[in-house]
């Protein structure tokens, strides 16, 4: 089975950083402890609210990864998301950091949280410069994406690097014990060999967590998970180096 490469999520961190003045709890601190325990990667989402990753967490966090060896920094988002107050806008903030990679998901600016990947029927057009711009700047491109072979066949023929599959259903199924849980694991199985035999990388990402992450590895060939507010709560009872630890073993498993 491939190594899977943790990149750990830290916009929680930033959130509860947020709630009180200061820089308390440091992102950046977290990112040294994440990094220290293992993890190969670090992962923000930057919002134009600002509710969690601000610009500056992003300016800092890349010039901490940036000499690393073995080390990416993916930053995540919407690539439509333009200036507001001191959010200078998604494809800004990359044109300044340069990424190792860049998730583009097909976020509003009002959702709570990343809940569906984008549908290249309708977006594909308005998508092609900006994949340009992102090759320019010499970032790796992933599409936030479900698992639908179609659109999957779409996003290669974009030219992007990878797709970042939403298992967002796959873990609520998991959760509940559902059903459909097999058919569904099944589906993503499929849609990651498709895939990977089209010659594109696969990552993955939304709620995952200790125990339904075992049994996605068991899908071949997913090059990176993004793991962020499960990664967080586990850390809360268990200590974040432990709780990265936990993560890292059942991606090397």
């Amino acid at each position: 089975m491939t190594h899977t490469a943790l990149s750990v999520n830290l916009n929680k961190i930033a959130l509860l950083r947020n709630s009180r003045e200061g820089n308390y709890p440091s992102v950046v601190e977290h990112a040294k402890v994440c990094l220290a325990a293992g993890a190969e990667g670090i992962t923000v989402h930057p919002r134009p609210d600002q509710r969690h990753i601000r610009p500056g967490d992003v300016y800092d966090l890349s010039e901490l990864v940036k000499p690393l060896a073995g080390i990416e920094f993916n930053v995540e988002g919407n690539p439509f998301a333009g200036a507001q107050g001191s959010y200078p806008g998604f494809m800004a903030l990359v044109e300044k950091c340069r990424p190792d990679q860049c998730t583009l998901v097909p976020d509003g600016d009002d959702q709570l949280t990343s809940d569906h990947g984008f549908d290249l029927t309708t977006s594909a057009d308005s998508l092609k410069p900006i994949i340009q711009q992102l090759k320019d700047w010499g970032c790796r491109i992933s599409l936030f994406m479900d698992p639908d072979i179609e659109q999957i066949k779409l996003a290669k023929e974009l030219g992007v690097e990878r797709i970042e599959l939403y298992t967002g259903p796959y873990a609520e199924a998991y959760r509940q014990q559902s059903n459909n849980l097999e058919a569904l694991f099944e589906q993503y199985k499929e849609a990651a060999i498709a895939a990977t035999a089209m010659g594109l990388g696969v990552n993955a990402g939304h709620d995952l967590d200790l125990e339904n992450l075992p049994k996605f590895r068991q899908i071949p060939d997913i090059l990176e998970v993004s793991i962020g507010h499960a990664l967080t709560v586990d850390s809360i009872a268990m200590g974040m180096e432990t709780a990265v630890r936990r993560y890292h073993a059942i991606c090397q498993a």
